[in-house]
């Protein structure tokens, strides 16, 4: 009677497999985010009322910006925003966005914000 004498490799080098694909596939996408979110802290605490200097961005359509209330092309959005920032104190860019807008347009948007010097750039959802 003649018994298998060899363990049977091909199930472990195939889990081994397909894990080295799945690391090749996740750490590109790991590395490649270049923006910092920071969520709002959802404690039940009141801050202390402080006095902040921000500059809204509403991004309503791919041509549609409304920079502290008063509409603005998107060509003339990074002279605004670098006339704006030379006069913040904090250069804290708050930007909403709405549901419609495609994510391009939403990331250009940001960059656009970290190119004419925004020290912090935060997302709010409507």
């Amino acid at each position: 009677m003649e018994g298998i004498h060899e363990p049977n490799m091909v199930p472990l080098i195939d889990v081994s497999l397909v894990l080295v694909v799945i690391l090749l596939v996740a750490t590109p996408m790991a590395l490649q985010s270049g923006i910092a979110v920071s969520r709002a802290a959802s404690s039940g605490r009141k801050a202390m009322p402080t006095r902040t200097e921000r500059i809204e961005v509403s991004i309503l359509g791919s041509d549609s910006i409304v920079v502290n209330r008063s509409l603005v092309a998107r060509p003339a959005l990074g002279a605004r925003l670098k006339a704006l920032l030379d006069q913040s104190a904090t250069r804290e860019v708050v930007v909403r966005c709405d549901d419609r807008v495609a994510h391009g347009d939403f990331v250009a948007v940001l960059d656009e914000a970290k190119a004419q010097g925004a020290a912090s750039i935060a997302v709010v959802g409507r």
